[in-house]
């Protein structure tokens, strides 16, 4: 029969192609009225299983083509009834008592009759009034059988149209449809559902936010083939004229069963996976309240994919490609190819608003269009030709858990459209999903003993470190959290804690990645730096030399060191884009172009105003048009693998990694006092503290995207561990000398992950020749990724006259010279090979007149000065309170990473403990956030934005 089916539709898909547009719609009419026909007559002759299956198409009104639900809905609960005889044999056998003896009276016209058994009406000795549901004879034998014979259907299937794999529904149902055929396990899920749902008889009018006002009967008795329940007069779903005749709001009536299923599958993890209209009742009293019935499939979840399915749906609310991915992967889903994109298309179809039956075809038309627009560009990924593509399946492997889950959705859908209402999914059980993982969220150190990830503890500092991050995390400071620090070149401090994000309670690990913001300027200005000591760049040189394009506009003036000084002048440019259209931030080529016709507010190196934005773009161009490579491989080149970080520090992220992801939310509390916050003349005029607050609200959503955290944007992009941070900053702080390699002992070993190819849209720009600084022998590179070590940096002559670059295009390009296409990694140990890089990153000594004396700014990073003077320090923070940087004077670095966006009151607090208890004194930027008398006010005066 399903042969025959599907070569009637093959053959109504041919015939369309021949006649005119207004007949199709008749041709498809009659095709669906002699298709449901013979479904509707097979299911009634072979019974058992295939009932189940005709119960379920017969609720999809919102997919289904009319003649389907009309003819198919009878086998909810009105099938022929079995004979009297056999009813009341197994009654007696399985009770053990005649039928007298049992009850007083026993109506013999079923009140229902279905698939796996049939309910009538009686009265007990007691008077108390029931329902008994009664097993047909023989069925378990003929539903086994339906699952082997349905089974080898779907395998066929497969094989015809790999693309609709049932696979693992049907395993799914394998498993958990023989439950429904013992009545005892029947009466214990109701019993356990009711006292989930705290079901109450009398309507007492307690609703709180997740309270669920729904009745279900009391079991009396129950064996294997029989169940006693309590009677509840009501109206049945289907029977529509009764509802309006008792004045019963349909769709609250439908709200309210959906609420009940959120709190059954998100709260309780324990739900019916079987929500057809025959499976429910509308109290005939006042006010009307669901009946739930039936709860022979149901269906079990572990904690791991509860939270996974929340977050699955948070995900999907929020628009948040990383979580979704990372849900997947939680609940075992995984797909064959990155496609993000169309997950979240998919997913969000998934819980999307119900639709009335009279859209049944238009929403099959519109899925279907989705269908065939997401399979194209799988196709087009895939490099696939349309016979391949037929046979191609996206999903690698699709978790049994889910299966009946997503059946329950596409009941409860099909039951809102039954009843020709229309439900918002998102709204309604949003706050069921929050709930389940903001009780894991919340369970913070003063309930979680695991709060701070297991790893030791390497001094006595990152003891006492670890119970300031406990006090701050019970006071709600701290969602997730890394701190690493260095001291003389060793690691004393490398904690983490807390969760991944609001919606993610998974533990911050050591190699968790989280976006910092600003923090990112001081990696780019390193990469500046780098190609100045590998000769590829000067300090002093136009940017329109380097850069031809950027030479417009009164622009020709401006130094690569007004740059990184924050004195081009261009502290406003990029200003207008997040008003414009906010996505164009995403797009490398369209910044800079934007910085290229961009003009001048002030002269270059006259006034210093921060490039919040502007930096980044600024750095990435002259670093592409410096090197003639790609902004990304400049990075590793120049840090990653030097440094041996790999895996941990990345400016725009690769596919592979969103697992390590932490999600970024608000401290409120911040946000609101730094709304009343005066201007600040440092400050440009479009990054105002009241401008800032816009920002910082919009953010955490716009950077939690896929789209934007797989971006490059060289000022704000950064994902990195706190402890890749550290390193950094303890090699800048000790004038380019990469420090020993990290603890062994914090799990996993930095660097043990493969620094996975980047997305990159742009194209390398023209290679430069320079000239002036001699070139370093360059160092061989194996293919297990080590690194020879080469002569030392004492060794190399160092130029003091200025470079001179020129285009390669010119005639004498560099064709004796390997230098660009292989540049130096590092010179026996050390990142930078100039003695003096200390002087050239603060701007200072024979560098400083490239940076102006009384700015905060050096080249490239915030000077942080201390108040008794007595020692050196730079780095670079961002929005939100992430930081880096490192005391040159008392060998120091140290890193904080975290995502609870405040404005530096945790990050202060935790830089003057640590130096604090080192004796080194604790630089002005985080010193004024644990001054005991300032005000408030004052305390956020300046917040820690860079």
């Amino acid at each position: 029969m399903a042969l025959v089916v599907y070569l009637d539709y093959k053959g109504v898909q041919q015939r369309e192609k021949w006649i005119s547009k207004s007949r199709q719609a008749t041709l498809w009419e009659k095709a669906h009225e002699r298709n449901a026909k013979r479904v509707l007559n097979l299911i009634l002759e072979m019974e058992g299983l295939w009932v189940k299956l005709g119960q379920y198409m017969s609720t999809r009104a919102d997919v289904l083509p009319a003649a389907y639900i009309s003819l198919l809905k009878q086998l909810q609960d009105s099938l022929p009834p079995r004979p009297l005889e056999e009813v009341y044999s197994t009654i007696q056998k399985e009770l053990g008592k005649s039928m007298d003896e049992l009850f007083s009276d026993f109506v013999n016209e079923p009140l229902a009759t279905a698939s796996i058994a049939q309910v009538h009406r009686a009265t007990l000795l007691n008077g108390q009034e029931v329902v008994v549901k009664v097993q047909h004879d023989g069925v378990k034998t003929v539903i086994l059988e339906d699952l082997k014979n349905a089974k080898s259907i779907v395998d066929w299937i497969a094989w015809a149209e790999p693309q609709y794999n049932f696979n693992p529904m049907i395993d799914e149902w394998c498993k958990e449809a023989p439950k429904e055929l013992d009545f005892n396990i029947e009466a214990e899920n109701t019993r356990t559902v009711a006292k989930n749902l705290g079901c109450r008889n009398q309507y007492d009018g307690n609703m709180n936010a997740n309270r669920v006002d729904v009745l279900i009967p009391d079991v009396i008795q129950s064996t294997e083939k029989i169940l006693v329940l309590e009677y509840m007069d009501g109206i049945r779903l289907n029977d529509l004229e009764s509802l309006e005749a008792y004045g019963v709001n349909k769709k609250k009536i439908v709200e309210e069963i959906t609420r009940a299923y959120a709190h059954q599958i998100y709260v309780d993890g324990f739900f019916n996976g079987d929500p057809h209209p025959g499976n429910f009742l509308v109290s005939k009293e006042s006010p009307h309240r669901p009946i739930l019935l039936d709860f022979g499939l149901t269906k079990k979840l572990s904690n791991t994919i509860k939270q996974a399915l929340a977050k699955m749906f948070l995900a999907s609310a929020e628009g948040d490609h990383v979580a979704l991915l990372s849900a997947f992967a939680e609940m075992g889903l995984k797909l064959r190819l990155d496609i993000p994109e169309q997950a979240m298309e998919v997913t969000t179809i998934f819980f999307r608003a119900t639709t009335p039956a009279n859209e049944s075809y238009k929403t099959m038309k519109s899925l279907a269009d989705q269908r065939t627009k997401n399979m194209k560009v799988i196709q087009e990924k895939m490099n696939l030709d349309q016979k391949e593509m037929k046979r191609f399946n996206p999903v690698d492997a699709f978790p049994g858990d889910i299966v009946i889950f997503g059946r329950v959705l596409n009941l409860l859908r099909g039951l809102s459209s039954t009843m020709n209402v229309r439900i918002v999914y998102m709204d309604i059980m949003r706050p069921f999903a929050e709930s389940v993982l903001s009780g894991y969220i919340s369970r913070g150190p003063s309930v979680n003993d695991r709060w701070i990830f297991d790893s030791p503890v390497h001094s006595d500092v990152e003891a006492k470190l670890r119970q300031l991050l406990i006090e701050l995390a019970n006071n709600d400071k701290i969602l997730g959290i890394q701190v690493c620090a260095y001291k003389d070149g060793e690691v004393i401090i490398d904690t983490a804690a807390g969760v991944l994000g609001k919606y993610d309670p998974r533990p911050v690990t050591p190699d968790s990645l989280f976006p910092v913001f600003s923090v990112t300027k001081g990696i780019t200005a390193g990469m500046i730096h780098w190609l100045v000591d590998n000769g590829k760049l000067n300090l002093e040189e136009n940017v329109a030399n380097i850069w031809a394009e950027f030479g417009s506009n009164g622009k020709d003036g401006i130094k690569v060191h007004h740059v990184l000084n924050h004195t081009s002048g261009l502290h406003n440019a990029m200003a207008d884009i997040g008003q414009e259209n906010p996505l164009l931030m995403l797009d490398w080529d369209e910044c800079l172009k934007r910085i290229c016709t961009s003009v001048p507010e002030t002269e270059p190196g006259k006034e210093q105003f921060y490039h919040y934005l502007s930096f980044g773009w600024l750095c990435g161009g002259i670093i592409e048009h410096a090197s003639g490579k790609k902004f990304q491989e400049i990075l590793e080149e120049a840090i990653v693998r030097p440094l041996h970080i790999e895996g941990e520090l990345y400016v725009g992220i690769p596919p592979g990694v969103e697992s390590r992801l932490a999600a970024l939310t608000v401290d409120t509390d911040d946000l609101s006092k730094l709304s009343a916050i005066t201007s600040r003349p440092d400050l440009p005029s479009s990054f105002q503290p009241q401008q800032i607050a816009q920002f910082a609200t919009t953010l955490p959503t716009a950077f939690n995207t896929l789209n934007a955290r797989r971006a490059i944007i060289p000022a704000a992009n950064g994902h990195l561990s706190a402890r890749a941070l550290a390193r950094y900053y303890a090699a800048l702080g000790d004038g380019g000398k990469i420090p020993p390699p990290h603890s062994s002992a914090s799990k996993p070993v930095l660097g043990s992950h493969p620094q996975i190819p980047k997305l990159s849209s742009q194209k390398a720009p023209k290679k430069r020749k320079c000239i002036g600084r001699r070139e370093a022998t360059l160092p061989s590179i194996s293919s297990t990724g080590s690194y020879e070590k080469v002569s030392s940096t004492e060794d190399i002559e160092v130029n003091e006259g200025r470079n001179t670059c020129r285009d390669s295009s010119s005639s004498d390009d560099i064709s004796s010279s390997n230098a660009d296409s292989n540049l130096r990694t590092h010179v026996r140990g050390k990142v930078y090979g100039n003695p003096r890089i200390i002087d050239e990153f603060l701007g200072t000594g024979e560098y400083e007149n490239l940076a102006l004396p009384s700015g905060s700014f050096g080249l490239g990073f915030k000077r942080f000065s201390s108040k008794d003077g007595s020692s050196i320090a730079f780095g670079h923070s961002g929005m939100g309170g992430s930081t880096g940087f490192c005391d040159v004077t008392n060998r120091f670095a140290i890193a904080v990473t975290l995502n609870k966006m405040s404005f530096g009151g945790v990050t202060g607090k935790i830089v003057q403990l640590v130096c604090s208890e080192l004796k080194i004194p604790v630089p002005d930027d985080f010193l004024r956030f644990t001054v005991e008398q300032m005000g408030p006010d004052e305390q956020l005066g300046r917040p820690l934005i860079n």
